[in-house]
């Protein structure tokens, strides 16, 4: 078994609405790794993070991924730091990837000032940059293809993200 497409990318791309939106044109079922994560340790990601550190969160998101990737057979939204890990990395590579790419302005207004985003407290800005500038180049090495969601609203990155499984289908 494994995922008709894996979403990856920063926060404030879109890849929960999107991976929900594809779920729901393709009729198959959806999934996100921090909601997993979330629901097997009881408490939000923010929670993880403060109480157990970054480090916990990220070798439950290993797992968590690791897990989806071999028991879920259709769309899956990966958390932005899943992409920190090698292990990852190296198995997203027998996978469909789509990386939601998103300007830093963008991202930032889309994001906000949202307290449930614990690496962005602070100077969300600048953090979100640190972030984008780390972890970009983790994107496009894992992903079979990129679309830029900047000026386009959810339905419209559904849309070519259909198109992209499509072309790549046939």
């Amino acid at each position: 078994m494994s995922p008709v497409v894996v979403l990856v990318g920063p926060p404030g791309a879109g890849k929960t609405t999107v991976a929900q939106a594809l779920a729901d044109r393709l009729g198959l079922a959806f999934r996100d790794t921090d909601q997993d994560v979330e629901a097997r340790e009881g408490m939000s990601v923010q929670d993880i993070f403060v109480d157990h550190g970054e480090a916990h969160f990220r070798a439950l998101e290993e797992k968590a991924v690791a897990a989806a990737l071999s028991d879920h057979d259709g769309v899956l939204a990966l958390g932005g730091g899943a992409v920190l890990s090698p292990a990852t990395r190296e198995q997203l590579a027998q996978h469909r990837v789509i990386f939601l790419d998103v300007s830093l302005p963008a991202a930032v207004a889309r994001v906000g000032m949202n307290a449930n985003r614990p690496l962005l407290l602070g100077n969300v800005r600048a953090q979100m940059k640190n972030l984008m500038d780390q972890r970009r180049p983790l994107y496009g090495e894992v992903a079979r293809f990129t679309i830029v969601t900047d000026d386009l609203d959810a339905a419209q990155v559904t849309d070519r993200a259909l198109q992209l499984i499509d072309e790549d289908s046939a």
